[in-house]
């Protein structure tokens, strides 16, 4: 069954409608989906869709020319080949679809343009000169994210400028993910999206007839199953010196965040080499460099400013407890990893996906209207102020802290902050106030507006709060979970 992608298709379905020519680009890393939605799309429609794979020039060719003549164009009468990829790309014209659009989709584009560098332009000259002009959908897919971006996307390319549509699909959001565990409680569901993230091929290896904890043990944990190796693999196919990479992906995963910290923990005494590492962990969608949400553009031009993260939660659960545990798993002692490593830290761990869940919930919220306000930007504020002593000593204490959650409305006079607290015990109210103490100096002449997101509830003393007070909202987990 298909899960999903309504906005992707959407996309897709209208560009199909229209009547001139379209030439789409789709890209995005791997496993996020793509194929799987693509051939969704082409269903009950007329067309054509070939895989590239990487061979020699020749055979993609002969290949190519196979599947486009199966569609019983006027060249398969004589040709069992086309001589070169003008007259095959030419051909598309050709195809039997009426007044349906023709529709062909070239899914990993990038094989066959390593075989020969030549293609985008001899694309870019038919399109300038009959294609844009017909009736046709040509979709360009890929993978290399590299490739994509820099060099069929550049202004150096062939068909720059050419494509009508050009999407980047990303991971699913957590409400999309959910509808691979129907039957899981708002608790489970939240943390086999730690664990999982939003890559349907992941979600896709478990069972909806097993537990959170026999698919884990099952289909991660458990020496031959799919997800056990699937980091190794990915990283032996996109990268070199994986041995290195795995040290730098160990580090962010166990709280290392910032460049000369990554460097030290992953013994790569050159920061610049680090960042280098880092960018191509960002290009792969693994890595994330993350700013404060009141950022300034010249900050963020700075290479040694920013946190990194993990953007790929399977790859933070595996970094967590796989690969630190590796030989132990060798030996095939999964119910002792589970048991002893990771059940009694998986609350902790999904604490963070917990964080960018209640921001997704927010982003739902405002297309609802039910926020106090419309804002501008959201997102995790960090840096100095203020925070309340709460363990006994008197006064405030200036200090380094985060905002979970910080929205900031158009004209910089309202802001929403979020505290997250997943948990197994309800959000205290001294926590509350200690919430209120770190923006409170941040900005004068500001109405603050906070939002409280807890998986077990709240105190009373909260509850009364918010009761008296319509600035203070509260959200359980079984709200932010049906979004």
């Amino acid at each position: 069954m298909f899960i999903g992608r309504e906005v992707e298709l959407a996309f897709l379905e209208d560009k199909y409608k229209e009547e001139r020519g379209q030439l789409i680009v789709l890209y995005g890393r791997r496993r996020v989906g793509k194929t799987e939605t693509l051939r969704e799309f082409c269903k009950r429609k007329p067309h054509v869709f070939y895989s590239c794979t990487q061979c020699a020039d020749k055979v993609q060719l002969a290949r190519f020319s196979k599947q486009l003549l199966k569609e019983d164009i006027p060249a398969a009468q004589y040709i069992t080949e086309f001589a070169d990829w003008e007259k095959a790309f030419r051909s598309i014209l050709d195809l039997p679809y009426g007044d349906k659009k023709k529709l062909i989709v070239i899914d990993e584009f990038p094989y066959m343009c390593k075989g020969d560098a030549a293609i985008p332009s001899v694309l870019q000259n038919l399109w300038d000169e009959c294609l844009k002009d017909s009736n046709v959908m040509i979709i360009l897919c890929g993978s290399a994210m590299s490739f994509m971006e820099k060099e069929l996307l550049a202004e150096k390319n062939p068909l720059y400028g050419r494509a009508t549509g050009i999407y980047k699909m990303r991971e699913m959001g957590f409400y999309d993910a959910c509808k691979f565990f129907p039957d899981y409680t708002p608790w489970e569901k939240v943390v086999a999206y730690a664990v999982l993230g939003g890559i349907p091929h992941y979600l896709n290896q478990f069972r909806k007839d097993l537990s959170l904890e026999e698919n884990i043990k099952k289909h991660i944990l458990t020496k031959g199953s799919i997800l056990y190796s699937e980091v190794d693999f990915l990283l032996h196919q996109e990268l070199r010196e994986t041995s290195v990479y795995n040290s730098i992906i160990e580090a962010v995963a166990l709280g290392s965040t910032r460049l000369n910290e990554i460097s030290q923990k992953s013994l790569v005494e050159d920061t610049s080499k680090t960042s280098v590492y880092l960018k191509n962990l960002m290009e792969l969608g693994i890595v994330e460099r993350e700013f404060s949400v009141d950022a300034a553009v010249k900050e963020k031009a700075n290479a040694g400013r920013g946190l990194y993260r993990l953007s790929d939660n399977f790859f933070r659960f595996w970094y967590t407890f796989g690969y630190a545990n590796f030989s132990q798993l060798e030996d095939g002692d999964v119910d002792g990893m589970w048991t002893y490593v990771v059940a009694p830290a998986l609350q902790e761990f999904a604490a963070l996906p917990f964080e960018e869940i209640c921001r997704e919930f927010v982003k739902e919220q405002q297309k609802k209207n039910l926020l106090p306000f419309r804002y501008q930007k959201m997102g995790r504020w960090y840096g100095k102020t203020t925070v309340r002593n709460i363990k006994g000593e008197k006064g405030m204490t200036v200090a380094e802290t985060e905002i979970d959650l910080l929205a900031i409305g158009a004209d910089g006079k309202e802001y929403m902050v979020g505290e997250c607290k997943f948990k197994k015990v309800p959000f205290p109210y001294s926590e509350y106030l200690n919430t209120v103490a770190k923006l409170a100096p941040l900005k004068e002449n500001v109405t603050f507006y906070y939002l409280l997101f807890s998986a077990c509830g709240f105190d009373e003393k909260i509850e009364n709060a918010a009761m008296e007070d319509d600035t203070l909202r509260l959200y359980d987990l079984e709200t932010i979970v049906k979004g």
